[in-house]
């Protein structure tokens, strides 16, 4: 059995005080032994904690004791050790830089596809109104070459604020198709996604919980690889396993 909780987490609200916050955070972390990475900023919070389970879940609770954090939702996976060296909580402008001011997340959604319904629509290649699907990816090119959807479009960017005007170009193309943006854990697809509709792609959605959450509730069908993730572990695999140490040596080399 597993010993360590991994979790992944964010959630787009409107946040002051960082300096203070950031400090009660870090004590409420130091205090259960937990090790990641929170990112704060004023339009809201994304994490990548690990520790023993009942200290981990012990500090979601009193997280969401602050009406700010009360929907904060987690994706979980587990591991035999401890995946960071240290804990960190940094203070930053924007959760995912994207460069475009008027995108705001916490002021509403893009619309989504939970995973099991995004799996009804590649098993048969259109969605519910026999549109076309296109998936996707948001991330930088590198993480694409540990794995990624069947016939997924990627722009080999190497920053997401390149993305946007990746899209643009290929609008013009995808208007008769409806295309669902993915990424990681889903934060990318949360600014994606309201861009897209924003230059009147009207037919996009975000893939709800990202590529973590679709192995989570539907596994490996309709993807190759493994997913990238920003820790010690390197990728998981569909199974939310770590890749085996020999792929990640043969990658590295290849690479």
């Amino acid at each position: 059995m597993k010993l360590i909780l991994n979790i992944a987490a964010y959630l787009f609200v409107g946040l002051d005080n960082l300096p203070q916050l950031r400090t009660k955070m870090m004590d409420e972390c130091n205090s259960r032994q937990l090790k990641g990475t929170i990112l704060l900023t004023g339009e809201g919070v994304n994490m990548f904690l690990a520790g023993k389970e009942p200290q981990l879940r012990s500090f979601l609770e009193w997280l969401r004791t602050d009406p700010r954090f009360k929907t904060l939702e987690e994706k979980d996976s587990w591991s035999d050790d401890q995946p960071f060296k240290k804990m960190l909580i940094k203070i930053k402008n924007e959760i995912i830089r994207m460069n475009h001011p008027t995108i705001r997340p916490s002021e509403g959604r893009a619309n989504f596809i939970a995973p099991k319904k995004l799996q009804e629509w590649l098993d048969r290649g259109t969605d519910d109104f026999g549109r076309p699907v296109v998936m996707i990816d948001t991330r930088n090119a590198f993480e694409v070459d540990y794995g990624t959807f069947e016939n997924a479009l990627h722009f080999n960017i190497h920053k997401f604020t390149q993305f946007p005007e990746a899209i643009a170009a290929h609008k013009e193309s995808l208007a008769d198709k409806t295309l669902v943006s993915f990424c990681t854990g889903g934060i990318r697809c949360e600014k994606s996604g309201l861009y897209m509709r924003e230059i009147g792609i009207e037919h996009s959605y975000q893939l709800e919980g990202g590529i973590l959450k679709y192995f989570e509730e539907v596994g490996s069908a309709h993807y190759q690889g493994s997913c990238f993730v920003f820790d010690e572990r390197e990728a998981l695999e569909p199974t939310l396993d770590s890749i085996p140490i020999e792929h990640s040596i043969r990658k590295k080399i290849s690479a």
